[in-house]
């Protein structure tokens, strides 16, 4: 089966430990949302599986069709299918969306193979019209001076042009309002198929009326707690995270700022 499976995973950032031996199986073809307090963890975990130089694995091991991308550098995962769309987008003055994207899609060619400029541009003019992206943010710089909901707009742009296998969405409701909401929700909706596993990582219910995930996990303190299916969300909506944290036999803490 085609799929991620993240195995018994252990991972610190300056010497504290945030992920405490996770497991979670994401098969090509899912959406598979990721819930859970802040501090939990969420966030660490795409930054893990994406390469983030801070983060230091101590044990486990996450495979990727098989193959143990914890060994590969950030590129090389990214050319194995991993797509990460961040809760927070960098903004890179200089360099316009259309040569951002164009120089992803040229690296992942082999040498002396070049992109079609015309075919180019007739995709991303269509994947943009069907983001209600104005055409003229080709020109602009990525992320700069964009809006929250235009910088997640182009996160998912990104990933419609690139077609990977994963895709890891951290917090892509984070600073949406209904209608940003529902167009990049659309836009992933859109996307949703045989061929692509989403792990979308939210706090709220709200982005789940969207985006109706298959699988609902919940986690708390570095790992995964308690799983099932949509209706978890619903029921973590109404209740909160407490009974959940209670009934796994941990503490409940205070939450912190971030997570």
């Amino acid at each position: 089966m085609s799929c991620i499976e993240i195995r018994n995973l252990h991972a610190n950032i300056e010497g504290r430990e945030i992920l405490k031996g996770l497991n979670l199986t994401l098969p090509k073809g899912e959406v598979h949302a990721l819930m859970g307090p802040n501090g939990s963890g969420k966030s660490t975990l795409s930054k893990v599986m994406a390469g983030h130089p801070d983060y230091q694995v101590t044990a486990g091991e996450v495979l990727l069709d098989g193959e143990n991308i914890l060994e590969m550098e950030p590129d090389e995962r990214a050319r194995k299918g991993l797509f990460l769309a961040f809760q927070y987008p960098s903004e890179i003055p200089g360099v316009t969306i259309a040569n951002f994207i164009r120089a992803a899609l040229q690296a992942r060619l082999s040498e002396g193979e070049e992109l079609d400029a015309v075919e180019f541009y007739q995709n991303l003019y269509k994947k943009m019209d069907a983001l209600e992206m104005d055409r003229a943010f080709t020109s602009r710089a990525v992320n700069d001076g964009f809006s929250g909901g235009e910088k997640k707009r182009n996160e998912i742009l990104q990933m419609a042009m690139l077609e990977p296998s994963y895709a890891v969405l951290d917090e892509t409701d984070s600073g949406l309002d209904i209608d940003a909401l529902r167009i990049v929700a659309d836009g992933v909706n859109r996307l949703r198929g045989p061929k692509l596993g989403s792990l979308v990582i939210t706090h709220y219910q709200r982005l789940l009326n969207y985006i109706v995930p298959d699988h609902v996990h919940v986690m708390v303190q570095g790992r995964i707690v308690r799983s099932g299916g949509k209706e978890l969300a619903l029921e973590l909506e109404a209740k909160g995270y407490e009974w959940v944290i209670k009934e796994a036999g941990l503490e409940v803490t205070p939450e912190p700022a971030n997570g």
